[in-house]
């Protein structure tokens, strides 16, 4: 994939301790597989193949290097529940159990290559062998979190024309009740001990099935999976990926940013129904040959983290900047993390204080994830020099980067909004300055602009953070009647501070970003909350703060 300028914030390069690009002072481990980013860029080429499908090409390859005595004996799969449970399956082991639920899919359920299946599972076994049978059968597979509505899974099901879904036991009354509904529905199953009328019970069936299933044969670019995607207005929309996308787009992922090999254990914590969980709990690591370590873990907890950090040997970790701001807020003194090696951030920008808190506790820098490709333009699609902010874009004329989703599904309109001449535009902002380093700066629509001045948030945020008082925050525009808008910070306080007299806390806090940052940038409004609103991967919706204090105008 054709790197454009000089992006030098790309895949495994990303700035250790969460500066916005590749900072030219840090200190970096050093990597397994590369020496220099430009080695890196003049090395590496992907060839795109008439026909490709993940689970023969990939997955059945380490299955035959196990087999030849090729490959390390770290298995393919490591899930805990925390509880004791355990389940190791190796790639031969994956094979059997995903050729036994493909043959669910197009047998029992009668799928067809194409037809949509939605999944709706927690972090289990079975979500894993879902997306593997999913590309076995060419099916279309279609996430979605635990925690989605009736109402949230009634629109899915509708607006996909999904013909089969997969879920647990606790949404499967939220089905019944909306399945009349979805006329092209007309499979249900069930991952419970239990049975239910109306669906199949899919541990019952694969102990039933074959495991004699030959896999078909996807062309590149055929569609793959579609993740719903929520923006600022309107609902849900369908991204398309194809089975290159994913498949062979996150190759660079995983040699260069996870940096993984077939001897490392890869721990990501996202939520099944974000496609984070496809990149780096799927296809990044099995493209190495590294063994997916999975927690089920049904609700975030700090010492449930480090504890498993600790016990286990897993050498890569990546997670929300969120939960390692909740992370550090431990004591982590009493925590060994012998094997640990590598660590990662992703979804959001991450704060210095909190990367140099982790650093201190670990040893390990955290690189953030952030894009490919990137260069920046005007708003007429022009690039612009050095030094000067614009959007970030990814070129996609005269050839589209497959590791870009394809389009959205059913909404060419949408589609041809993301574009500007012959960019496509991320709807984040940014600059380049001198030396070709990237530095991101905020979500287009996060952007304060307070009596003639620009301010990203995060930058706010990142001084907020600093103050011993805060736990966390989030920074957005409120209305004032003289300059336009002003900075408002919205703040959960360390239990310590909850009792100290709120208004002189609150002077204290602005003195203290004044002192800290640009004098201008400081929160002219400050509100204490217990918690902030977040999305299920951890990202804070400043969307929804940001509305909150603009709807009366």
């Amino acid at each position: 994939m054709e790197v454009l300028l000089r992006t030098k914030c790309l895949q495994r390069l990303a700035v250790p301790g969460s500066v916005r690009a590749l900072h030219k002072e840090s200190s970096t481990a050093t990597p397994q597989n590369f020496s220099s980013y430009e080695s890196m860029k003049q090395n590496f080429k992907l060839d795109i193949p008439e026909y490709f499908n993940f689970a023969k090409d990939v997955l059945d390859h380490w299955t035959n290097m196990e087999k030849t005595g090729k490959k390390p004996s770290n298995p393919a799969f490591w899930w805990i529940n925390g509880n004791g449970e355990e389940v190791r399956w190796s790639f031969e082991e994956l094979g059997f159990l995903s050729r036994k639920l493909a043959n669910v899919l197009t047998e029992a359920c009668a799928l067809r290559r194409g037809d949509g299946v939605i999944l709706i599972l927690p972090r289990i076994p079975e979500w894993w062998l879902a997306n593997v049978a999913c590309l076995r059968t060419g099916t279309v597979l279609i996430p979605g979190t635990t925690q989605l509505t009736q109402k949230d899974i009634l629109y899915r099901l509708q607006s996909s024309k999904a013909k089969c879904i997969i879920t647990t036991e606790a949404l499967a009354p939220a089905v019944d009740a909306i399945a009349s509904k979805c006329e092209n529905l007309h499979a249900k199953l069930i991952v419970s001990q239990k049975s239910r009328e109306g669906w199949g019970n899919l541990k019952e069936m694969m102990k039933h099935a074959s495991d004699n299933h030959t896999c078909v044969k996807t062309k590149h670019n055929e569609l793959m999976t579609i993740y719903f995607t929520s923006g600022t207005t309107g609902s849900p929309k369908m991204t398309a990926h194809t089975h290159c996308s994913f498949g062979l787009g996150l190759s660079i992922n995983g040699r260069f940013w996870l940096d993984l090999t077939p001897s490392d254990v890869m721990w990501n914590t996202s939520d099944t129904g974000w496609a984070k969980s496809a990149w780096s709990s799927v296809f990044s690591p099995w493209i190495q040959g590294a063994c997916v370590f999975a927690h089920y873990l049904p609700r975030f907890e700090p010492t449930s983290i480090l504890q498993t950090l600790s016990k286990f040997p897993i050498t890569v970790f990546c997670s929300a900047p969120t939960a390692y701001r909740m992370l550090v807020q431990h004591d982590m003194t009493s925590y060994k993390f012998k094997s640990l090696k590598h660590c990662l951030s992703a979804g959001e920008p991450m704060n210095p204080e909190v990367a140099e808190q982790w650093r201190k506790g670990t040893g390990l820098d955290i690189y953030e994830g952030y894009g490919q490709t990137e260069t920046i333009l005007d708003i007429n699609g022009n690039v612009l020099p050095p030094g000067q902010e614009g959007d970030i874009g990814i070129q996609v004329l005269p050839e589209r980067p497959f590791g870009l989703f394809s389009h959205y599904v059913d909404n060419p309109s949408k589609t041809a909004s993301t574009l500007r001449g012959n960019f496509y535009i991320t709807g984040d902002k940014g600059y380049m300055d001198e030396d070709g380093y990237f530095w991101f700066v905020a979500r287009s629509d996060d952007i304060i602009l307070s009596s003639g001045y620009r301010i990203g948030p995060f930058e706010v945020e990142s001084a907020l953070i600093e103050h011993p008082s805060v736990a966390e925050s989030a920074v957005v525009s409120s209305p004032d009647p003289i300059r336009g808008e002003v900075v408002k910070a919205f703040i959960v306080l360390n239990p310590d501070y909850k009792s100290l007299d709120p208004e002189q806390l609150k002077k204290e806090i602005q003195e203290h970003v004044q002192r800290t940052t640009a004098p201008y940038k400081y929160p002219r409004k400050i509100e204490f909350i217990q918690e902030l609103p977040k999305t299920v991967s951890g990202k804070i919706k400043r969307n929804e703060l940001r509305k909150k204090e603009w709807k009366t105008i």
